[in-house]
């Protein structure tokens, strides 16, 4: 009983700080920032991330929490828009939703299409908000009993699972990009002996700034891609009423505990993002959903599949970030890499020293989803004609924005430098189809990893008598096994099919 009166005055706690009129500003405008981005081609959730946490550097953290978590709703639900009216999705997750969004276009439906997916997002969002709630405080009270060796182990688990979980490549892509990610994190001087490691020039003996590396990562890499794209983008115009009918509203609403729960797992899982979670909430729904005769021809049912678990996937994406350090996802790590920058350091004493702050998260995350619906009935149409800017225009403005972003974490030009090196890097790694899910996991893991293994060997004792530890250990080697086993057997498949 005590506790719950406990949890309890951490809720209202937060709730007092989230529903402030200055924080619901922020978190407004936040929302329709990350719209707008989310809603260009070729600008992504983890890209709208980047180019705008250089604007959080001046406010204080609770603000700075509630900018960023409002750009990550609005920028995952942003994608929606040209999926449904360009069948190009603006954001990768919201590649399943252009499957059944711009058939509903053609229809002449595409204003039904926008509003239904928008709310699909925001219920799914509510609903994986109060599993989050519900979860994250569990959790933590595991992650307070993990060692040094449980916590390199859990960074080997979220490595293998994410390589293993990479979408249209093998495991051994997503293997070496993220022990390419832990490489680098070991570059300057390591925090045991005060030795310098990989230290080619000077400016390298304080390590790779990660927030220069994500955004050239996920910035100047967008940017160098889109720019290959010379395929003029046309915008149907004709959208038709906003608000869907009753039978309408029933099939946007069937699949939503279904696609909540599924999106709220994959986003859990390290590495997994929103994408994966379109996609298999979407297949369920083609497998066991009513109108599955319907899905890829334009059905309500089938877009709130995508919508719901792609948006759902955000609060389940925070229970690894909060409680383990470990994102969930792309947009996760960004967002981790900027509670940094506020002086928050996610992980197990998060609820010893910021209790309320989890509860501050989950608040502001269904805020920001309660949001998103009323200006999506605001600026729908208007949403429609921000498609229609020439990327040829926009392209160097967001190169403006990323070497604005990576010069002002530390006001050092060299960072810039890193942006661009980085950029060019993630580039050829996307045209080698390499992902890059595992290669951030890997910056953001390896500096901790490397530590916390050091430190174990040095304290000693059997590892194989901690049992957390063991079925960690477990799990990363029966990862490693299965993806060796899935890449042999794709080898050799291509080998026979060249054969025949």
């Amino acid at each position: 009983m005590n506790e719950f009166v406990k949890q309890f005055g951490l809720l209202l706690q937060a709730a007092g700080g989230v529903l402030s009129g200055v924080n619901l500003l922020i978190v407004a405008g936040a929302v329709l920032m990350g719209l707008v981005v989310g809603a260009i081609p070729g600008l992504t959730g983890t890209m709208a991330l980047a180019l705008l946490i250089n604007l959080t550097y001046k406010l204080p953290s609770p603000q700075a929490v509630a900018f960023m978590l409002g750009v990550y709703v609005g920028a995952v639900s942003g994608g929606l828009f040209s999926a449904i009216m360009l069948n190009i999705p603006g954001t990768p997750n919201a590649a399943a939703t252009a499957l059944d969004g711009y058939p509903l276009a053609k229809q002449g439906k595409g204003g039904k299409a926008l509003f239904g997916g928008v709310l699909a997002s925001c219920l799914g969002t509510l609903l994986s908000c109060l599993i989050m709630l519900i979860a994250t405080p569990f959790l933590s009270q595991i992650a307070l009993k993990f060692g040094k060796w449980e916590m390199f182990l859990l960074a080997i688990f979220g490595i293998t699972i994410c390589g293993n979980l990479s979408v249209d490549c093998s495991p051994l892509k997503g293997w070496l990009a993220g022990f390419l990610g832990f490489f680098v994190a070991l570059i300057g001087v390591e925090q045991i002996y005060n030795a310098g490691r990989f230290v080619f020039v000077p400016s390298l003996q304080s390590g790779v700034e990660l927030i220069p590396a994500l955004i050239g990562l996920f910035g100047i890499a967008e940017v160098l891609t889109v720019l290959q794209d010379r395929t003029p983008v046309q915008v149907n115009s004709h959208m038709g009423t906003i608000l869907p009918s009753r039978e309408e509203l029933k099939q946007l609403l069937r699949p939503l505990f279904r696609s909540s729960l599924i999106g709220c797992g994959i986003g859990a899982i390290p590495g997994a993002g929103e994408d994966i979670a379109a996609w298999l909430s979407y297949s369920t729904g083609k497998s066991r959903g009513k109108d599955r005769a319907n899905f890829g021809r334009g059905s309500f049912e089938g877009l709130s599949c995508s919508e719901t678990a792609n948006n759902a996937c955000i609060p389940g994406a925070m229970i690894p970030m909060l409680t383990l350090a470990i994102p969930g996802s792309t947009q996760a790590a960004m967002f981790l890499a900027a509670l940094n920058l506020h002086g928050v350091q996610p992980g197990p004493m998060l609820t010893v020293k910021s209790p309320a702050f989890v509860y501050t998260v989950g608040l502001t995350l269904a805020v920001a989803a309660i949001v998103m619906v009323v200006l999506a009935l605001v600026l729908t149409k208007p949403m429609v004609k921000i498609l229609q800017i020439n990327r040829k225009v926009l392209m160097p403005i967001i190169v403006v924005l990323t070497v604005v972003g990576a010069y002002a974490s530390r006001t050092n030009l060299f960072d810039i430098k890193l942006m661009l090196v980085f950029g060019v890097v993630g580039f050829f790694l996307r045209k080698l189809n390499f992902p890059l899910a595992p290669l951030t996991l890997g910056l953001i893991l390896g500096g901790s990893a490397d530590t916390n293994f050091r430190q174990s060997l040095t304290m000693g004792g059997n590892v194989l008598t901690r049992v957390v530890g063991d079925i960690l250990l477990a799990v990363a080697l029966y990862s490693l096994i299965s993806g060796a086993v899935k890449t042999i057997r794709s080898a050799k498949a291509e080998l026979a099919g060249g054969k025949v």
